[in-house]
């Protein structure tokens, strides 16, 4: 329980296993196998880093996501409406992430899944390779909240396309826009 409540506040951020392990008491093998058993049973998922091209690009770390945000709101007993919660960001880009995993699955869509991350911070929530050509996606849930694809990600991948998603656009994203 301790662990998936660790997990369930580091969505949507980097998870290290050495951290997890500090925080939950286990060693950090253990952590993995644990994380592995979750994924197996279909609880959480994990998402690597597209790394390629660039010396900073982060390449170790990992991104760890519920296939359901009612499990997660469980595990930390929070229901609160949408409005009142502090971690609307965190919901959003789980929600989305985990509904995009779902339809392309189900639909037998082949692809790579990523997230871009470097050690100044400049970073993309998700990212699709298919044909190609990468397909970089930042979840904002008010629709007001504008985002840029950052200009180093631009310059090592010039091909790639750029679509901020938000709580007025979200539907096209969870159905085939390809």
């Amino acid at each position: 329980m301790k662990l998936l409540q660790a997990l369930s506040w580091q969505v949507g951020s980097e998870v290290s296993y050495n951290e997890l392990s500090k925080t939950v008491g286990y060693d950090a093998k253990t952590i993995e196998k644990y994380i592995d058993l979750l994924e197996k049973v279909f609880v959480v998922f994990r998402l690597q880093p597209l790394s390629r091209n660039l010396r900073n690009e982060l390449k170790k770390t990992r991104k760890i996501y519920f296939y359901d945000n009612g499990i997660r709101n469980a595990v930390i007993g929070n229901f609160n409406r949408v409005d009142l919660r502090q971690d609307v960001g965190a919901l959003w880009e789980n929600y989305l992430i985990s509904e995009r995993v779902k339809y392309v699955a189900y639909h037998n869509i082949y692809g790579n899944r990523f997230f871009w991350r470097t050690a100044q911070k400049q970073e993309i929530d998700y990212i699709e390779e298919y044909d190609g050509i990468f397909h970089a996606y930042e979840f904002k849930y008010n629709p007001g909240k504008k985002a840029q694809l950052p200009k180093t990600f631009s310059k090592a991948y010039p091909s790639s396309v750029f679509e901020t998603i938000n709580s007025d656009n979200y539907d096209r994203f969870l159905t085939d826009n390809r």
